[in-house]
């Protein structure tokens, strides 16, 4: 299993970003996939699933301002992120799976490796 991440950058508070993450190594069709942040000093904070049908799913503090979407032709899972704030600032991950990532102990999830979002005036 591999998992890419970019888009990341640069933004100023109210801007947007679209995170892609790329997929290989697996059918990515049949699974779930996820997006997680991290600050520094602090765990993973889970934000948004989609599952292979395409139910979507928001952690709150994300709900109505991120969008995730796939691609299953390409692969590829996207987080759009719109009015961003500077607390958005985080290293994010995309994941194979859902909440259970991050909530339930020993849930096997496969991570990339992290694009870098800065939210700064």
């Amino acid at each position: 299993v591999q998992l890419v991440e970019s888009g990341g950058g640069l933004v100023q508070p109210g801007g947007s970003l679209r995170l892609s993450c790329a997929a290989s190594g697996f059918t990515f069709s049949s699974y779930a996939m996820g997006w997680a942040r991290q600050v520094p000093g602090k765990g993973l904070e889970w934000l948004s699933s989609i599952y292979s049908d395409g139910t979507t799913y928001y952690e709150d503090s994300v709900k109505g301002r991120f969008t995730i979407s796939r691609d299953n032709a390409k692969n590829t899972v996207y987080l759009q992120m719109n009015s961003l704030k500077p607390e958005d600032t985080a290293v994010y991950y995309c994941a194979t799976g859902d909440r259970k990532c991050t909530k339930v102990p020993g849930t096997l999830c496969s991570w990339g490796q992290g694009t870098q979002v800065t939210v700064s005036s």
